[in-house]
């Protein structure tokens, strides 16, 4: 998960809540101290992680619980309140219009932090959502560059213009102008250096002024921590820097620090590297990013995933189910297939409100990973009236699927068992942690600490 360690951090410390017969100054201390620590491991800036603990226990101490929730779940929301705002607005991604093409995104940055890499992620990101996307190659220093980007690009079937071994960025972009008319978002890569210095500011400014992009980002990685401030402020002032892409963030404790850094900056962050993958791409939404850190799941990143594999209605679809608990077996069908293109299920897992927080044993996600395609078999033998209503699966029937998929009939009672118990345990899009751990139990599984 991204930020690993800072989000256990974190969920201990609402169980510590949790576990507290009375919530006085007492617990308000110790909660506050927990969450200044979970942050500064996390190289969040020391007036950063105070003035936000601050603003916490003035809340916790002063205001009255609403009606209707309990003094600890108000103490919950004040915490995941205060997160939110400290991470910033929200950003909506890159602006798209089709009638004004192309819409032009130039990245910029220092070496290493995966400006290349990351500018083939966001055209996909916007392939996948119906755009038709291209890559420019203007990095004219770095040895193979341009390769570097035709595979990336190949890889995900998307033209790349550039020109290798050229060393004029401005003949590059000339030579394709009239080309990328054609496309709604064209995204260029630029040269890097080893740290900011003016030789960097020139280059960008002078690409700046032949290009005139819509919107210039700054590609970080969240390894250099506090450091992205400066990279933020700097670029953001004499470039003309709209937002911040941060990478890497799964690979890092000081994530944190870069996160909150360019948080305060005017240049906000817009994306999020969470893998290497050409998927692990997401929009930043603090509201979301929060509630996965606290093991509250994020439903908006999950019905962004869901997009990139099924039609809008569809995701719109899921997202009702999922927060009804109201599905049979030809939604959960759709639902594993979708699920298979959408990345691990660990991963997925964290996004689902009730899951995040449960520490699942790996062997039982590994365990589910192999009995879905099993299951798929099965349902792919299934009659319409089986897939929507199961009850109607007698022994001769589940003997008739198991004879024409190949699969056992342990596997498809495994099957029907898993629907019925998710139906009955998920409640408001929620499974409890007292019913999760029931239905561990009916799989072998077993959650720590029950």
């Amino acid at each position: 998960m991204v930020l690993d360690k800072l989000g256990e951090a974190l969920k201990n410390t609402l169980r510590k809540i949790a576990k507290s017969h009375f919530i006085d100054e007492k617990v308000i201390d110790e909660l506050v101290k927990d969450i200044q620590r979970a942050l500064l491991q996390s190289d969040v800036p020391v007036h950063l992680v105070f003035d936000l603990s601050k603003r916490i226990k003035e809340r916790a101490l002063k205001e009255k619980e609403q009606p209707g929730i309990t003094k600890k779940e108000h103490l919950v929301k004040i915490v995941y309140e205060e997160l939110v705002n400290f991470l910033g607005e929200e950003q909506k991604g890159i602006d798209i219009d089709k009638e004004k093409k192309p819409v032009k995104i130039m990245l910029v940055g220092l070496y290493g932090n995966g400006k290349t890499t990351t500018a083939a992620k966001i055209v996909n990101f916007y392939k996948k959502r119906g755009y038709k996307a291209a890559l420019m190659q203007l990095d004219v220093y770095r040895p193979a560059a341009y390769k570097q980007l035709k595979q990336l690009g190949d890889s995900i079937n998307v033209p790349v213009f550039g020109v290798e071994k050229e060393k004029d960025p401005v003949k590059i972009y000339k030579k394709y102008e009239k080309d990328i008319n054609k496309y709604d978002l064209v995204v260029i890569d630029t040269a890097g250096r080893d740290a900011l210095s003016d030789e960097l500011i020139d280059e960008i400014n002078r690409l700046n002024k032949t290009t005139k992009p819509n919107m210039s980002i700054l590609v970080v990685g969240a390894d250099v921590g506090q450091a992205a401030e400066k990279q933020a402020e700097v670029l953001s002032k004499s470039c003309d820097i709209k937002g911040v892409i941060i990478t890497k963030l799964d690979g890092t404790a000081k994530g944190g620090g870069a996160l909150a850094a360019c948080s305060v900056t005017d240049a906000k962050v817009m994306f999020v590297g969470v893998g290497e993958k050409i998927d692990d791409i997401e929009l930043f939404n603090p509201k979301g990013f929060v509630s996965r850190l606290l093991g509250m799941g994020d439903i908006e990143a999950l019905l962004e995933k869901a997009k990139e594999v099924m039609d809008e209605e569809k995701a719109a679809e899921l997202g009702k189910k999922l927060s009804t608990g109201k599905f049979n077996l030809v939604d959960l069908y759709d639902q594993m297939k979708a699920m298979r293109k959408m990345g691990p299920l660990s991963k997925l897992f964290e996004l689902i409100p009730g899951l995040g927080n449960l520490n699942l044993p790996k062997n039982v996600l590994q365990v589910q990973e192999g009995k879905l395609n099993k299951w798929k078999f099965a349902m792919d033998s299934m009659t319409k009236q089986e897939l929507e209503d199961p009850d109607v699966l007698s022994r001769t029937r589940i003997e008739r699927i198991a004879s024409g998929s190949g699969v056992s009939t342990s596997d498809i009672r495994d099957l029907i068992k898993q629907y019925r118990l998710v139906k009955k345990f998920m409640k408001g899009g929620k499974l409890s942690q007292k019913n999760l751990a029931k239905l561990m139990k009916k799989f072998g599984g077993k959650l720590p600490g029950m």
